[in-house]
């Protein structure tokens, strides 16, 4: 499927309805984030690919250069908006994730939509997240074993929420048809119209 480029206006005003409807969604996962914490065992980190998965949804939608990043940046700005209880370092973590997970469509040029790359993308966004994490000075104190327990459910966390399950979903969509009326038509859409 051959598309243009450029992000046009309708590309990027699609883009931030996704993300505001997932900068709702980070708003209302902080508080089940805070209440798994205690269950220990890093059960909060499985669930920390949450924040990631409107790069990842936005990107299999439009499927443009820049729209992962826009994505992030405009869902933790809404969530920001909206009260986030992390304040304004959302937003710089939104900024990173997304040029993480961005980093990851472009190794593929922008070409492949599949699972493996969104969980590549998915990975990149954690490692985003992880370096803020470091820089905010809230991961070199944990001990080897639990710092790598730390780790591992996030990544896994990260692969199964805004890899697997942003993929499922974005399937669905486009099962309905609703994906269609975004995206561009291929050559092979026009070729079907002259049969």
């Amino acid at each position: 499927m051959q598309t243009t480029k450029g992000l046009k206006l309708a590309d990027i005003l699609t883009t931030i309805v996704i993300s505001i409807v997932f900068g709702i969604v980070y708003k209302l996962w902080g508080p089940f984030y805070y209440f798994v914490k205690p269950f220990g065992l890093h059960v909060d980190q499985l669930i920390y690919g949450m924040w990631f998965i409107a790069a990842t949804v936005a990107f299999l939608i439009i499927r443009k250069p820049g729209v992962a990043l826009l994505a992030e940046i405009a869902a933790s700005s809404g969530e920001f908006i909206m009260g986030s209880e992390w304040g304004l370092e959302v937003l710089l973590y939104g900024v990173v994730q997304g040029l993480f997970a961005e980093a990851a469509f472009a190794a593929f040029r922008y070409k492949q939509f599949d699972v493996f790359v969104v969980s590549l993308a998915a990975i990149g966004s954690t490692i985003g997240s992880l370096i803020m994490d470091f820089y905010k000075g809230y991961i070199e104190a944990l001990a080897p074993w639990n710092l790598a327990l730390f780790l591992l459910a996030r990544f896994v966390g990260a692969v199964l929420i805004s890899g697997v399950f942003a993929s499922s979903l974005v399937k669905a969509l486009e099962a309905t048809g609703v994906t269609q009326m975004v995206r561009s038509a291929s050559k092979e859409d026009y070729e079907q119209l002259d049969r």
